[in-house]
């Protein structure tokens, strides 16, 4: 009988005792999985963090094992690891938990990394019998320097180090039967693990991947890390077609991790691609299109103005759902809402108790400006409670079916969906035409054959709304930018105080120079006026300035007087509430991210230089 009874941890919902700190005592809170025939539960066995690792004696814990009889050129790894780093599998054990029992190709990994993608890449509870999801996580990575140096992996050379210190993992988390389990169940995870942020493409590869992982094993890896091999760098600003298992992947790359990419919308154009046999071109930085983001905000889209709002103010969000799949993909839509601002704070799409940094981003203090953190444990709830904002993700309750209710009994304890804020008041006015469509599709009959269409028909027109809202909260900067541009006479002063030396260029780099790297989309001066200074004061199309010609300070209280003068293109509920969310904004961190990226793209144009930051 007690084998019968023994659980396991990736289908229970796990909760930190009372009063207990994190890495004490854990309780059992509600059983989620099929597998658990009785309602009387024994407390689990206490995990350590490195019994996620597998088990290998000391001295071969150094490198992570690669998969039997499947191998990979050295050159061929490098060009791989261009777009992916490596693939995991992850296994549950009921001894130890979540256990890397492979990587393709083998990559280094420091213990706390592999702990982190063991725990990350299983849901804390499972939603189904036999089934999979996809969802995906961010944890940072450690510092070869900070770690116990017995526990430094030899250097790989051929890893690419991430640019903004974390790395990003796509899981594809699968459940079946399996009659030699003792529980009758096998959970498995494959995991890419890669330093691009591009949820839509790997949520795609995802789907073609794991089906036929799950089916025929190891050599669907070889090949999928074959076919990447084979793939072009993946170059800003870019569309390329992608083969993978025998498909076309059509995709585009923004030009920066900040760039806001097109609409989510199908086109006729797209229409005809897959009239032809391809799907519509896949924009890398969106989340998943599936299932209609709507959907997830169904009981709170009347709240939504505010949430954008909270985003662009750099305000902490927890974001509560039934699995890593809707979390992670609702995280990556807001984080996407805010383009081309910059995203100056930490969002997790999936976060787990068991991660490095849990309790550096939830404990006691007030949590750090601008963080998304997406979960799924009843736990956060109260361990997050002095938040001031929390999102809980799915249809409001009375309208949901008795199977979905049934669905949430299962799946444990947790906030009611909706959205609940402490401090926040609205600013603007929100679009009565675009709620009215969304309270109608919200509304709609499940049985209706047109839901599903209506609703990925609403997604795309509230993705575009508050795209453009975006841009629109940065008309009034755009416009006070522009009066920040030195005046040819001043450009001329600057010219005579300090030479320039020559360097060439050539008329097209310097073209692509003023056009490229200041596109309207990021708001920034017009490249007419920058070629303008540029001309008087003796920056040509050949030579590269030294004088440091830049924008003048910006001054608050000159940019508010602007504001005054010549309004917003936002509609905000009053003069007064529009003067207080801009002074609110211009002291965010992601405002000053903001302008000094516009102040040295400005400079770059000015002093005649090939690139800028977008």
């Amino acid at each position: 009988m007690a084998e019968d009874l023994e659980t396991d941890i990736g289908s229970l919902t796990l909760s930190h005792a009372s009063g207990s700190p994190p890495g004490r005592s854990l309780s059992l809170k509600s059983p989620s999985s099929p597998d658990l025939p009785h309602k009387k539960f024994v407390q689990p066995r206490r995990l350590s963090r490195n019994n996620t690792l597998p088990r290998m004696p000391s001295s071969s814990h150094k490198r992570t094992v690669s998969m039997d009889g499947l191998a990979m050129e050295p050159e061929k790894v490098v060009k791989l690891r261009r777009w992916v780093q490596g693939l995991v599998i992850v296994d549950f054990d009921l001894d130890v938990g979540p256990k890397i029992c492979s990587v393709y190709p083998p990559l280094d990994l420091l213990p706390s990394e592999a702990e982190n993608i063991a725990f990350s890449s299983f849901p804390d509870s499972t939603q189904f019998e036999e089934g999979a999801q996809v969802h995906s996580f961010r944890i940072r990575l450690q510092d070869r320097h900070d770690a116990d140096p017995e526990q430094v992996p030899a250097f790989d050379a051929a890893r690419p180090v991430a640019n903004d210190g974390f790395v990003y993992g796509f899981s594809y988390f699968s459940q079946r039967r399996d009659a030699s389990s003792r529980r009758g169940y096998q959970q498995r995870s494959l995991v890419f693990l890669t330093q691009l942020p591009y949820p839509a493409l790997f949520h795609a590869l995802l789907i073609k991947l794991g089906p036929t992982f799950v089916a025929h094993g190891g050599p669907m890896l070889e090949s999928a890390c074959h076919n990447i091999a084979n793939w072009p760098d993946p170059c800003p600003g870019v569309s390329v077609e992608l083969g993978f298992l025998g498909s076309v992947l059509n995709v585009e790359i923004p030009h920066t991790d900040d760039a806001q990419q097109g609409s989510a919308s199908i086109t006729p154009a797209d229409r005809k691609h897959q009239l032809a046999g391809r799907g519509p071109p896949v924009l890398v930085s969106h989340a998943p299109s599936e299932p209609p983001i709507l959907t997830l905000f169904e009981a709170c889209f009347s709240h939504l103005w505010s949430i954008w709002e909270c985003l662009v103010l750099c305000e902490p969000i927890l974001i509560f759902g039934a699995s890593p799949a809707i979390t992670s993909q609702a995280v990556w839509w807001l984080r996407d809402l805010i383009r081309p601002i910059p995203f100056a704070g930490d969002f997790r799409p999936f976060f787990t108790i068991h991660d490095a940094e849990h309790a550096t981003l939830v404990n006691p203090q007030p949590p750090r400006a601008g963080i998304l953190l997406g979960v799924t444990n009843p736990f956060f709830e109260r361990a997050c409670k002095h938040w001031p904002h929390l999102l809980a993700l799915g249809r409001s309750p009375h309208k949901k079916s008795r199977r979905e209710r049934e669905k949430d009994n299962l799946g444990g304890p947790g906030p009611a969906p909706g959205w609940t804020t402490h401090t926040h008041r609205r600013y603007v006015s929100r679009d009565r035409t675009l709620l009215k469509r969304l309270e109608d599709a919200c509304n709609m009959n499940d049985d209706n054959p047109r839901r599903a269409e209506i609703m990925r028909e609403a997604s795309a027109a509230l993705r575009e709304h508050f795209s453009a809202r975006t841009a629109a909260l940065l008309v009034p900067l755009q416009r006070y930018l522009q009066s920040l541009i030195p005046k040819p006479s001043e450009s001329a002063s600057a010219r005579a105080a300090s030479p320039l030396s020559g360097a060439s260029l050539s008329s097209t780099s310097l073209s692509t120079a003023s056009s490229a790297s200041l596109p309207r989309v990021a708001n920034t001066p017009p490249p007419s006026r920058l070629a303008a200074v540029r001309a008087e004061a003796g920056v040509g199309e050949g030579s590269v300035g030294t004088a440091g010609l830049r924008l003048k300070p910006f001054s608050e209280r000159a940019f508010l007087a602007s504001l005054a003068t010549h309004g917003a293109a936002l509609p905000f509920k009053s003069n007064t509430r529009r003067q207080e969310f801009y002074t609110r904004w211009l002291r965010t961190p992601a405002f000053g991210l903001w302008l000094a990226r516009q102040e040295e793209a400005v400079g770059k144009v000015l002093n005649g230089e090939t690139r800028g930051r977008a």
